[in-house]
């Protein structure tokens, strides 16, 4: 529509009192009909706030046909002899020529994008870099709302908030966005000010923006930001394949929609490595990832093997130990990716649009291991030789990380398979605590050490827990070490109290020694700590053979203590009886077993080596798992010269909502009344299944215990992750369990528990004994 020049008066109430051809024109309005009425009848929708202060503003009018448009109106004001407004000239004039003021010429040309909202966020003004980016004209703008002009987008709600928040506040903004335009076919960063416009009254009448686009140096610091990330995210770990995962994660989808990493075979072996061929190479894929799944992963999948041929950049890189450069359209380029087309059944490759790839040989110490490749589709950008730089710097940081993998998996490989088929494999199913636990092997290239530990579940929700160590390495060490845990679990089976298994586990090694013709008892050096728990008393008991007492963190936090205990000679020395201590420990209190390669080392002493555990343990961690890589990460030397076994575990408690006890008077007539009493206690925890079985246990090992035990009798029902039935009495005559014959009159009773319960036993207390038989839950263990 060609551009009508328009002008109207209005006195300072409001009332028209002149009126333009153009203004009949635009509106339709005669001026004999709209002369010396309020101008507001011609409004379909209120004035915005603040268009007369602003002397400029976008207004909507009602025509005489009905119809409604839309003005960018200029209001100019007329003084007064004494100088005060006495009305105002509104007009909506030609298109804005070049301002001919230095101010307005520098506007026009800036180059940054600058333009000048109203108070509801309409455009008022824009220059010439701001309609390139917008790709429209300045009046195409000039009275538009700003999310009008856009299309949706999180970036595009926060630039009108950021707008708004200007005039809500009356202070200046700064602040960055990444996002696209409408004239520009990629997105780019910006550096947005935003600040208030404000009338010789000081009022609020406009917004100003100017937004410098800092996509170079968003870039950079892009890049700047991978590499400082790949310091501590690339190599966590002495695993190859997890290393290379690390470097694919580092680059998608910031740096590449997809990205691989192909190893050279002996990198993955024990060979040496091979002379580069000439021609083309065989690579095996270990990791990659990319933006959209299943590109181009459906040519080459992991573990597989990519042939690229020798004109292909992964090729080149690796001969020439650079980071090449492949863009669409070059000839080699595009028979690479038809060659890969070929061997991709759905072609997914060629759909994708491949335009830019990036190839880069990871070599350390001199020694090439195999290339990264960066691929963009849906990136705009091609690499470029800033790319380059980058990309072999942060593949010169990963190759480290890789070698440093490559020679700990093939040194320690040997080892550790042996040392891991003598070490539990997994915390076996129990309550009584929650456990993690750590073993490194040493420094020295034998790695085989006699360091282990052991998580035991006994009768009763209690628990055993052993940390020991067979001094020196080698497979003598290690024999030796897995006799020692499979005796200590054998008698710990029996319900042993910690000084009395120690000392049958004394008696063992002596044993052991006395085989090995030639050998010291001192050679053998072996220590052990073996300590139990029991939930429900949340008692600890522990006894030691020359090992380090272990450190405990009470709940709510402070600070490590060691526990006060008296540690007995070495096994196999003999001479000093064992000692057991006994203390009580709350709920939550975190225990740490360990052995002596934790806290002792060439370079300090031990005192020096339990403080620093000490204050690691008293760090809070989020769970048990972390705490351990904390202790160890603050208290280790990156090469341990001997073993280390670490095993964490924080108590935990039966309450009386699970424990259920009786005492029984010694008369059988009351037997009948606790068998009554205990599914009573059933139906009240929801197990009535398990009722008519513990009815006959608890009659039948009660009736034991009167007839055949000592006061006092008690009785004790455990729901834990089995239903757990106990008798205790005052006699330390342990039961015995028989097939009855066909005509004895009883006898019976302990066969008929052992058939009907999944496991029973007896067990020695300082006051006599316990009989204690478990049940599977109905509906499985508690979590």
């Amino acid at each position: 529509m060609e551009h009508v020049a328009a002008a109207a008066v209005i006195d300072a109430l409001g009332r028209l009192t002149g009126w333009s051809e153009g203004a009949r024109v635009l509106t339709g309005h005669r001026a004999e009909e709209v002369v010396g009425k309020p101008a507001a009848d011609l409004l379909a929708e209120a004035v915005p706030d603040g268009v007369l202060a602003a002397r400029a503003g976008t207004v909507a009018l009602r025509r005489a046909d009905g119809g409604r448009t839309e003005i960018a109106l200029i209001a100019c004001p007329v003084l007064g002899p004494d100088g005060e407004t006495t009305g105002y000239v509104l007009t909506v004039g030609p298109p804005r020529q070049a301002d001919p003021t230095l101010a307005g010429q520098a506007f026009q040309q800036a180059s940054m994008s600058m333009s000048v909202f109203d108070v509801r966020q309409r455009y008022l003004r824009s220059n010439a870099e701001a309609c390139h980016v917008m790709g429209v004209p300045e009046e195409a703008l000039l009275g538009r709302f700003f999310p009008d002009t856009v299309e949706e987008a999180p970036d595009n709600e926060g630039f009108l908030s950021h707008l708004r928040q200007v005039v809500e506040t009356g202070r200046p903004v700064r602040y960055e966005s990444f996002t696209g335009a409408p004239a520009l076919n990629r997105e780019h960063a910006w550096s947005i000010e935003m600040w208030p416009l404000r009338d010789p009254a000081g009022e609020l009448t406009a917004v100003a923006l100017a937004a410098f686009d800092s996509t170079d140096q968003y870039l950079a610091r892009l890049r700047l930001t991978l590499l400082n990330e790949a310091v501590t995210s690339i190599g966590t770990t002495l695993d190859v394949v997890r290393t290379a995962e690390e470097l694919v994660e580092l680059l998608v989808p910031r740096y590449a929609d997809f990205a691989g990493v192909d190893l050279l075979d002996w990198v993955l072996g024990a060979e040496e490595p091979p002379t580069v061929p000439e021609g083309d190479i065989t690579l095996r894929r270990v990791a990659h990832g990319s933006a959209t799944e299943g590109t181009p992963e459906a040519v080459v999948r992991l573990g597989e093997n990519e042939a690229y041929p020798a004109a292909s950049p992964p090729a080149r890189a690796l001969r020439e130990r650079r980071a090449v450069v492949g863009q669409a359209g070059e000839p080699e380029f595009r028979r690479w990716i038809e060659e890969r087309n070929a061997r991709s059944p759905e072609g997914r490759v060629h759909r994708q649009g491949v335009h830019s790839v990036i190839a880069v040989p990871l070599q350390a110490r001199g020694v090439l291991l195999g290339v990264v490749v960066g691929a963009r589709m849906r990136h705009p950008d091609d690499y470029v030789l800033d790319d380059t730089v980058f990309a072999e710097e942060l593949a010169s940081r990963a190759a480290v990380c890789i070698d440093n993998a490559r020679r700990f998996a093939r040194e320690r490989s040997t080892a550790l398979a042996l040392q891991h088929s003598l070490l539990p494999s997994g915390m076996p199913g129990q309550s009584a605590v929650e456990a993690a636990h750590r073993y490194l092997p040493s420094g020295s290239l034998a790695g085989i050490g006699g360091d282990w530990f052991d998580v035991i579940p006994l009768s009763g929700s209690r628990v055993g827990l052993v940390v020991g160590d067979v001094v020196g390495h080698g497979i003598r060490s290690s024999a030796t070490m897995g006799r020692l845990r499979t005796a200590v679990r054998t008698l710990a089976d029996v319900d042993l109290a910690p000084d009395e298994l120690l000392t049958h586990l004394d008696d063992l090694v002596t044993h052991l020694v006395a085989e090995g013709p030639g050998e010291e008892v001192a050679e053998l050096g072996a220590t052990c700590l073996y300590a139990v728990y029991d939930p429900v008393s949340r008692q600890l008991a522990l006894a030691a053979a020359g090992h380090p007492a272990p450190a405990v963190v009470l709940p709510g936090g402070g600070r490590a203590e060691l526990i006060p205990m008296t540690a007995g000679p070495p096994l196999g020395v003999g001479g000093l009886p064992f000692e057991a201590t006994e203390l009580d420990m709350p709920e939550g209190t975190v225990v740490a077993f360990y052995t002596d390669g934790l806290v002792e080392d060439r370079e300090r002493d031990v005192d020096r080596g339990t403080e620093e555990m000490c204050r690691a343990l008293s760090v809070p961690a989020d769970s048990l798992e972390t705490l351990s890589d904390n202790v160890l990460k603050a208290v280790l030397p990156e090469q341990p010269c001997d073993d280390v076994a670490l095993l964490l575990v924080r108590t935990r408690a039966l309450g009386a909502d699970r424990v259920a006890t009786w005492d029984v008077p010694p008369d059988p007539a009351e037997v009948a009344r606790f068998r009554q009493a205990a599914t009573e206690q059933l139906t009240a925890w929801g197990l009535d299944e398990a009722a008519f079985v513990t009815e006959l246990v608890v009659s039948e090992l009660v009736t034991n215990a009167i007839r055949y035990g000592e006061p006092p009798v008690q009785l004790r029902l455990i729901r834990d992750r089995a239903l757990i039935c106990e008798v205790s009495d005052g006699s330390s005559t342990s039961p015995h369990l028989r097939r009855a014959h066909a005509y004895d009159e009883g006898g019976r009773g302990l066969l008929l528990v052992a058939q009907l319960t999944q496991r029973w036993g007896s067990r020695q207390t300082g006051s006599g004994k316990t009989i204690w038989a478990e049940q599977p839950l109905p509906d499985g263990p508690l979590p």
